[in-house]
């Protein structure tokens, strides 16, 4: 197999490019080179700008590389004998705050550049004229985490380390999340499996946990013991406020990420590629969490 792959240094190009086999051909993009897809199959759009939680991007940054790349990307594939294009989007691109459980039919209403920038991704692929013979997927996990990823669960790791209290206690939430291992099977699946309707696909583990799950989680796999909080909600509100105003990390976004609700439906996918998730939420943060040890 041959493939043309974008983002390859990102968490989860580097990972899928991992999951490959020894004798799968790839051409690796660099930024600013030629879109060139030659005899490629398979083209992966790994590359984008991820979200940022203190807000000191230029907003334009996402729209250059989120939307405008991915539209370069998809007409070099159009344009190309390659059959499967393959594009990471975001669940964000659909809705910030859900008080339901996330399907691919929800009309999309995102609030941050950041999700507006991949909607417009989205739209502009499924606007074009796709032949018959070419398959296009457009996939919307939710929060990606896996071994030596530096992400938001490693900040969690960190501030758990420190053995400080959690303060978030008094909110009781259910968040999806997505296991690198179970987002590159998906991948492979739809590239082997040729019966799998090009589309929009939600990606996430099977099971949802509470943030204050996760905190205990973390704890345990630090062998401590955390204690948790239970500060009133109207005071970690203006906290948060204050944090919006002198650009903090502890903004209003960031505490909406951490306490409110955020569940995922993967019944689509599942139900498109007839299998299980290789690895439980459990599992997964378990090996997560270990690999911390050694960062």
């Amino acid at each position: 197999m041959k493939y043309f792959i974008t983002g390859h240094n990102g968490f989860v190009g580097y990972n899928f490019i991992k999951s490959l086999n020894q004798n799968d051909e790839k051409y690796l993009y660099n930024k600013n080179s030629e879109i060139n897809i030659l005899d490629s199959e398979i083209v992966l759009n790994f590359a984008g700008k991820a979200h940022d939680l203190k807000n000191i991007i230029n907003s334009q940054e996402y729209y250059t590389i989120n939307t405008e790349f991915a539209k370069k990307i998809f007409n070099a594939f159009l344009e190309s004998k390659a059959k499967v294009f393959i594009t990471i989007s975001s669940v964000k691109a659909v809705a910030d705050n859900l008080d339901y459980e996330l399907k691919e039919d929800e009309f999309p209403n995102p609030i941050t550049d950041y999700g507006k920038s991949k909607l417009l991704a989205e739209q502009f692929i499924f606007s074009q004229t796709i032949s018959n013979k070419k398959r296009v997927y457009v996939l919307r996990p939710c929060m990606i985490y896996g071994p030596n990823n530096k992400g938001n669960l490693n900040l969690l790791t960190k501030f758990v380390s420190m053995g400080f209290p959690w303060p978030l206690g008094a909110f009781e939430n259910k968040r999806s999340f997505c296991s690198i291992e179970n987002l590159c099977f998906i991948i492979q699946e739809l590239i082997k499996n040729e019966s799998i309707q090009s589309g929009v696909y939600n990606i996430a583990d099977d099971d949802p946990i509470s943030t204050n799950q996760l905190i205990k989680t973390i704890a345990a796999s630090q062998n401590k013991k955390i204690k948790i909080l239970k500060i009133p909600k109207n005071i970690l509100f203006l906290l948060a406020k204050i944090g919006d105003f002198f650009k903090l990390s502890f903004n209003t976004e960031s505490l909406m990420k951490l306490t409110n609700n955020y569940v995922v439906s993967n019944e689509k996918i599942k139900n498109a590629i007839c299998k299980k998730m290789p690895i439980t939420s459990e599992d997964g943060l378990f090996k997560t969490l270990a690999s911390f040890k050694h960062i």
